[in-house]
């Protein structure tokens, strides 16, 4: 069904070939994943698929992309449109209507389908992807979770016979990316639809795929096999195979049902052990908050929002931020309610919660882009929604979910150096930071240019340039590998030892299982849960890491855990 003939793509301006080598052919009826660390050219290997490369990206394209038979050097993406149905990582970029049901029609009404059979297939798709209580919501009041299940739905009802998917999950929790990759499955089996989808997390998106295709660093042919085949060499892999490889297991397990079966042994090794190595992991959270009742919800907060100035590690009051009873209505809509939280220095907060749960809500209030409704947000002891951006930036800082919001020069390196002045840093502490958490991005690169990994690196090295007390960084994994996750959190750690609270508002189970002293669930706008995150996580089938589940009951969160106990 897709055809690669050697083939290499090389951008207008580059020196060298972002991808080459690619020979590979993908079946009618199969999920093949695409792999690799951050930059080595996923997104252009999907884009030539759908014809955006050259077509829309420019650059030059040598060898031969074939899918159903057609040359997309010779077919435009409308001339694919009936053929393939693309969603890249930016869903905000696809959409042409204003409501869900109208984008769910909208390629559909192209095509020139009947009316009845639209209707249908509409139908049919919000059930699918859990959409049919958005059907009459507008689109940019939606969550990005929510935003990316639609941009899925909409390329699912044209029924094409290929669906090229660029990290299809990234913006999903983790409930609802199981869903789509369930649905995904189904249209692979039983309607022999081929699907060529990259994806970062792969935990989530392994045990669905027959083969895999590894890019193993930028302009190197890509390597192609059995998932257990790729796994064995990969320089990325989920946790399940990494504690395969420490455990010495053949063939190495790539789901959590193959682990748990082979890790009996491994469980009486470590026996006792897992309370002594999670004894430290809420030693700087304050759980001073009341008991959680039932009607009243107490809750966490995020931040999203980050300076670019230099501000003092120790903050003027006793908590980084406060936030009592708040309630936020938006549209009519209840987004939060009774929601307490304190957030104290030092401490890592992880916020998690279905797609549409009130995060963004409350992190737009903490950065007083809302003001609340009732109840009251103070962050270092100022009101975000009445307080000046100028002297907000000295409290508090954001890496946003859309990397782009924060991103305005022409090169990385204008971008660095505006970071260093705004944050009064030394001249290079910017691009050091780049270089730290992902090495190779190149001084004079455009960041539109670069991948959705690459800018959120830039603008987190942007952000914590400045080194503000309260750091909130939404949705922070979004497109890195695990080196780069790993990098990160090194990173984030060595902040919170030096004193700035930190809140992640994420999907990434294996993030918060790795980072956070605490996680806070909401749902419905309200707080579930509310404490230390070895209890949460553990006793949560849907936000568990995927060392939990294997070892359970024992309550370890992470492969570095283990690891350092079997030492």
């Amino acid at each position: 069904m897709i055809r690669f003939e050697n083939v290499s793509v090389t951008y207008d301006g580059a020196t060298e070939p972002t991808v080459q080598g690619v020979d590979f052919e993908v079946p009618e009826g199969e999920l093949v994943l695409l792999a690799g660390p951050s930059g080595v050219g996923k997104s252009t290997v999907l884009g030539a698929v759908s014809g955006l490369v050259p077509h829309f990206t420019g650059g030059t394209l040598r060898g031969r992309v074939t899918v159903a038979g057609r040359d997309t050097r010779t077919h435009k993406p409308r001339e694919l449109a009936d053929v393939v149905g693309t969603v890249g990582q930016d869903p905000l970029s696809h959409f042409v209507t204003d409501t869900v049901e109208d984008e769910l029609a909208y390629g559909m009404e192209s095509l020139g389908l009947a009316p009845d059979v639209m209707r249908r297939r509409v139908e049919e798709t919000l059930d699918l992807l859990g959409l049919a209580g958005l059907r009459d919501r507008s689109i940019a009041t939606l969550s990005g979770g929510q935003q990316q299940r639609v941009a899925i739905g909409s390329v699912l009802t044209p029924h094409p016979r290929v669906l090229v998917l660029d990290e299809p999950t990234s913006a999903l929790d983790p409930a609802a990316a199981e869903e789509v990759l369930a649905v995904l499955q189904r249209l692979v089996h039983d309607l022999g639809t081929t699907v060529l989808m990259a994806e970062h997390r792969l935990e989530r998106v392994i045990q669905y795929a027959d083969r895999i295709a590894l890019l193993p660093s930028p302009g190197a042919a890509p390597l192609l096999g059995t998932p257990a085949e790729i796994m064995a060499v990969s320089p990325v892999y989920p946790p399940v195979v990494d504690l395969g490889r420490l455990a010495g297991w053949s063939p190495l397990p790539l789901t959590v049902r193959d682990a748990r079966r082979r890790a009996a042994d491994l469980r009486q090794q470590l026996e006792g052990r897992d309370d002594n190595a999670l004894k430290g992991r809420g030693a700087v959270v304050d759980l001073r908050l009341p008991p959680r009742d039932r009607d009243q919800s107490k809750t966490p907060t995020h931040r999203r929002w980050f300076p670019r100035r230099r501000t003092p590690a120790t903050p003027t009051t006793s908590h980084t931020a406060e936030v009592q009873a708040l309630a936020v209505t938006r549209d009519r809509v209840r987004a939060l309610r009774g929601i307490d939280l304190t957030v104290t220095p030092g401490e890592t907060i992880a916020v998690m919660g279905r797609n549409g749960a009130g995060k963004s809500t409350l992190l737009n209030t903490l950065v007083g882009l809302v003001a609340p409704t009732t109840g009251s947000v103070t962050v270092g002891g100022a009101e975000p929604h009445r307080t000046p951006p100028r002297d907000l930036v000295r409290r508090v800082g954001l890496v946003p979910q859309e990397p782009r919001d924060l991103l305005y020069a022409d090169t990385v390196a204008a971008e660095c150096a505006a970071a260093d002045a705004d944050a009064g840093a030394a001249p290079g502490a910017c691009r050091a930071l780049v270089s730290e958490l992902l090495p190779g991005i190149a001084d004079d690169a455009h960041p539109r240019d670069l991948s959705e990994g690459q800018r959120l690196t830039l603008a987190l090295a942007v952000v914590l340039t400045a080194r503000p007390p309260l750091l909130l960084l939404d949705e922070p994994t979004r497109g890195l590998d695990y080196a780069a996750k790993a990098r990160l959190v090194a990173l984030l750690r060595d902040l919170a030892a030096q004193g700035h609270a930190i809140v992640l508002a994420t999907h990434d189970v294996e993030l918060a299982a790795e980072l956070a002293h605490r996680v806070i669930l909401l749902a419905e706008g309200e707080v579930i849960a509310d404490g230390p995150t070895a209890e949460v996580v553990v006793s949560s089938p849907s936000f568990a890491p995927q060392v939990t589940k294997i070892l359970a009951p024992q309550r370890w969160l992470t492969v570095a855990e283990v690891r350092e106990a079997l030492a």
